[in-house]
């Protein structure tokens, strides 16, 4: 069986949803019988994302295998079963980086070395690398970032053109692009899309089928001059208007028959669809029983990709258990101005999120301890987790100087430390504890009550770790080390006793959540915040 490839280019401007698309699309074959992979080519010149400011590039997604990627490939685990590894986030840093590795090992046999054909072949060998990570793979959904036209984009376009002349048969190229409403002429216009079209063509890519953008539906004039001018089958035009969520685009897609198009031209033959498991799920997201407000205290609130997974997966947990989760995302310097005003009234609980530096530290610290003192419930992620220790470092064990040797290397009470392999490192880049390592839980503990297992895999992405010479002291006044990676006796997890739900985790449980299957410490956390609303609600009926 040959691997079937579907590449999916942008058009117009950016940010218009080809992962979501290339996801739902992934979903849709997976639905019927078919085994598919995703992978994402992205331009830019970093090796991975990891140094990059959240604010250029949203979330950090980190794999099994430790690769820090792009964040499409969050939504590709969440839509499908794709393996996900590191092969599946290429990017031109990553390209050329291993062009002049060869070029240096003398492996070019003093030939020129140029974009064609030495670049563009090994963007092909690492294209059909991640088809055939798997056996029986029946197909490989290839997006590529940036836009048609882009200048870093086309290395990643020419190479997709020589792919296409060697395997015609197995190739299709889906176009993302956008067709805007003028209010003042009252009508969409497909002039951009025909452009953004001719821009292609001219690269020596013809698209096979078109995947509009739109606020509002188009009608089938509008989808027939698309297919004429840009040289498709009426039937291989789909829209995709805007919806209040991304888990109804599978099923807007599915309406219109984008699969079937798909299978027909690709020659695929699958089992007949059902979807219903996947709109009972996006039906208890419009139609919830009940509703929570869930605060979330970061540096880069004001992205709204900076947390995507942690987004997502609070909203997995919420539609489990019937409630929607309103977010109210707050700058930690505007958490504790907001604490100081008579009419604040608090969230039913909050998530403190990972990130690096002592930017809104204190502020940090200033919600754990409202958290702790109110009997809200709290959830730690990482950086988060490490709020949480040294919040009750100062405000239990009376150590008023205790902080991170990353916010305070000086600090007298260094309750969180740098890892010791940390400490030889020099580079930046693809450096930190990444990826999967396993945790035992202690029993009893919240963490075994979520999990119902005393050992799980989660994902990690970090340097600094709690410092287990404080740990009896913690424990003592009444915060547990509840999970540990014991080959290095490392505190993965703690949680505070007594309390509603005070857990901190030092992985990101985020990363593996599904809307099928949502993250058990979200569910727990979630369900902690249903139970602390329902009775404060009571108290405040009663009152």
């Amino acid at each position: 069986m040959l691997t079937k490839y579907i590449f999916v280019t942008g058009g117009v401007l950016s940010s218009l949803g080809k992962g979501i698309a290339a996801s739902s699309l992934g979903m849709l074959l997976e639905h019927k019988g078919l085994k598919v992979a995703m992978m994402k080519l992205d331009p830019y010149l970093n090796v991975d994302p990891g140094t990059m400011n959240p604010y250029q590039h949203g979330e950090v997604y980190v794999t099994d295998d430790g690769a820090e990627t792009d964040l499409d490939l969050g939504h590709y685990f969440r839509f499908t079963n794709s393996p996900l590894t590191r092969k599946s986030s290429i990017t031109s840093g990553q390209i050329y980086n291993e062009v002049i590795r060869r070029e240096r090992l003398g492996n070019y046999l003093g030939k020129t070395v140029q974009v064609i054909p030495h670049v563009t072949d090994e963007i092909q060998h690492r294209i059909l690398a991640c088809g055939n990570q798997e056996k029986d793979t029946h197909v490989l959904i290839v997006e590529i970032g940036g836009t048609v036209g882009d200048i870093e984009s086309l290395p990643f376009l020419e190479a997709i053109r020589q792919f296409r002349n060697m395997h015609a048969a197995l190739c299709l190229n889906i176009h993302v692009t956008y067709v805007p409403y003028v209010k003042a002429a009252g009508e969409v216009k497909t002039k951009p899309t025909q452009h953004s079209v001719q821009a292609l063509r001219a690269i020596g890519i013809s698209p096979d089928i078109i995947l509009c953008r739109s606020e509002l539906s188009l009608s089938t004039e509008v989808k027939e001059k698309i297919a004429l001018f840009c040289n498709v089958r009426k039937e291989a035009v789909f829209e995709a208007v805007d919806v209040p969520s991304i888990y109804e685009v599978p099923l807007m897609l599915h309406a219109q028959g984008a699969e079937e198009i798909v299978c027909s031209a690709l020659g695929l033959h699958g089992k007949k669809i059902d979807i219903s498991g996947w709109q009972g799920i996006v039906e208890a997201m419009k139609h919830p029983k009940g509703a929570l407000r869930i605060g979330i205290v970061g540096k880069y609130v004001q992205h709204q990709d900076a947390y995507k997974s942690i987004y997502e997966a609070l909203s997995h947990a919420g539609a489990a258990l019937g409630h929607k989760v309103t977010l109210e995302r707050h700058e930690p310097e505007e958490f504790v101005r907001l604490l100081g005003e008579d009419d604040f009234t608090p969230a039913d609980g909050y998530l403190v999120p990972g990130g690096f530096g002592d930017r809104g530290w204190e502020g940090k610290i200033t919600t754990a301890k409202f958290c702790r003192e109110k009997n809200i419930p709290y959830f730690g992620i990482c950086l988060g987790m490490q709020v949480m220790v040294v919040e009750f470092a100062r405000h239990v064990l009376d150590l008023a100087t205790a902080n991170s040797t990353e916010m305070n290397p000086g600090t007298d009470h260094p309750v969180i430390s740098l890892l010791e392999e940390q400490r030889i490192v020099t580079e930046r880049g693809g450096t930190m504890r990444v990826g999967n390592y396993p945790c035992d839980l202690k029993e009893p503990s919240k963490l075994f009550d979520a999990y119902g297992t005393n050992k799980v895999i989660e994902r990690h992405r970090h340097r600094y770790e709690f410092n287990n010479s404080y740990k009896t002291a913690f424990e003592t006044a009444g915060l547990i080390v509840s999970g540990s990676y014991t080959a290095d006796n490392l505190a993965e997890a703690v949680e505070v006793k007594n309390h509603p739900w005070m857990v901190g985790v030092q992985f990101h449980p985020e990363f593996i959540s599904k809307p099928t299957c949502p993250h058990p410490l979200f569910r727990g956390f979630v369900q902690a915040v249903v139970h602390h609303k329902t009775h404060a609600t009571a108290a405040h009926t009663r009152n």
